[in-house]
Formats: structure tokens, C-alpha cells, sequence
């Protein structure tokens, strides 16, 4: 088991959370939602609530990493989120080429494995470049991995998924009769990695907002009040407690 405590908004008692060490989430996916309220709710601009938001991602990776979690999968940028204004959109196009640019060091040395889940190609040239130097430098890790869903949409998956097995079948390679999920999942972002056991979205939201919508066939959901630049190690401990006291039955009995 793992002791894990949390401290209460007094500081002066602690409640004890005692983590299954043997059953940890092997992959938890995040929603990171709330940015932009939790500026709005201190008058800062909506880029100060992103840049707040980087610091979690921190602290996050490497709680995450401590519990022994194998996969961590961050929705950063929606293909929906192009229709945010020009300037918010530019400033997390300048977010992820810093982040990677500070982080790519630390988190090289810790192992993390860095993979993108998204369509580059439409990002800036250096945005492309960070993520590229990203994946060549940590592709070697044994380490947690860590995904970012970057101009990434689960119908848009899906669609690209559905034409690339197409073009296979016009090619031979694909007998369109032994399509099968196995197949069929070999062209997604997020082949050989596992689907997500835990999806955990702060910010008081309830919806997938178009998130890994094949991966989530049985992921378990946890929702918080809780906006992300605000949401610390404690936070997930809970998400986890919480997933560790449900039934998984996958449709059985």
C-alpha cells in the first residue's frame, strides 16, 4: 500500500489516503479545462491561466511517475480550439515551443518518453521542430510515457484511422472482409498504447469534449471543481483512490 495524505484547507489535520500500490492506473488521460476561468477569476488575461496550467503539467509528471503510472495523456490543443482567438491560439502555439524547450532537458533525464497525438503538420514550423527534437531525443526512455493531444480530435482520429485503412485495402494490404478492432486500431495516434483506465477532468465540466472517443469505451470518468492551474498532487491521489474502490466489469457481470 501507499500512504498518501491529504491535507485539509486548515493544515492542521490530515486525512489518510492509502493508495492499492497494485492497482495503479496503468494509463490516466486529463481533460486540462479551466484555464481561462481560473484567470478570468483573478482579471488576468486567459494566456496567464494557460502559463499557470505548466506548472501542474509539472507537478503532475512527476507524481505520476512517483505512483508508478505507465501512461499520461494530456488534451492540450482540440482541433476545436482554432476557433479561439488569433492571440490565444498564438500563445499556446508559444507555450508548447517553451515548454518543450525548458522541460525536454529535465524530462529526458528522468526517462519520459515524449509522443504527440495530433496532426503536426498544420502547427507553426517551430512548434513542429520542438515536437520532432522531443520524440527523436526520449524515444529510447523506459520511463513513463507521456502523450500530448495537440491539434488532436477523437472524430478527427477516427476519420484519418478509416482512410488510411482504406487506402490500405485499394492496395492489397488489407483484405476488407478481416477488418477487425486489432486492425483497425494500428492506425490510430495512440496505437500500442493501452486505452486510458482513468480519464479525470477538473474545472467543474462533465463532457469528453471529443477526447480518445475510441479509446474511452470503459475508461472510468472522475470530475473536479477544481480549475487546472489549481489542481495539485492531492487531486490525483483522489481520482486514483477513487478509481481503485470502483467495479471494472467491462460489460460482464
Amino acid at each position: 500500500m501507499l500512504d498518501i495524505f491529504k491535507t485539509n484547507k486548515s493544515r492542521k489535520n490530515k486525512e489518510q489516503i492509502v493508495l492499492d500500490k497494485e492497482n495503479i492506473p496503468k494509463h490516466i488521460a486529463i481533460i486540462m479545462d479551466g484555464n481561462g476561468r481560473w484567470a478570468k477569476q483573478r482579471n488576468l488575461p486567459r494566456t496567464m491561466g494557460h502559463k499557470a496550467g505548466v506548472e501542474t503539467i509539472r507537478k503532475v509528471i512527476k507524481e505520476s511517475n512517483k505512483l508508478g503510472i505507465k501512461y499520461l495523456t494530456l488534451y492540450a490543443f482540440s482541433t476545436e480550439n482554432w476557433k479561439r482567438p488569433n492571440d490565444e491560439v498564438s500563445a499556446l502555439m508559444k507555450l508548447l515551443v517553451e515548454y518543450l524547450k525548458n522541460e525536454l532537458e529535465e524530462l529526458n533525464k528522468n526517462q519520459v518518453v515524449i509522443n504527440i497525438l495530433g496532426d503536426i503538420d498544420k502547427l507553426p514550423s517551430d512548434a513542429q521542430r520542438e515536437i520532432k527534437k522531443a520524440i527523436v531525443t526520449t524515444k529510447d526512455n523506459i520511463g513513463i510515457s507521456l502523450n500530448i493531444a495537440f491539434n488532436y480530435g477523437g472524430r478527427d482520429e477516427i476519420l484519418r484511422a478509416v482512410n488510411l485503412v482504406l487506402e490500405e485495402v485499394k492496395k492489397g494490404n488489407i483484405n476488407e472482409d478481416s477488418i477487425s478492432e486489432d486492425i483497425f486500431e494500428k492506425y490510430l495516434y495512440t496505437y500500442n498504447i493501452p486505452d486510458p483506465d482513468l480519464i479525470i477532468r477538473p474545472s467543474g465540466e462533465q463532457r469528453i469534449s471529443n477526447f480518445l472517443l475510441w479509446q474511452c469505451a470503459y475508461s472510468e470518468f472522475w470530475y473536479s471543481n477544481v480549475c487546472w492551474p489549481d489542481f495539485k498532487e492531492e487531486h490525483l491521489h483522489k481520482a486514483i483512490y477513487d478509481y481503485q474502490h470502483r467495479d471494472r466489469r467491462y460489460g460482464g457481470v
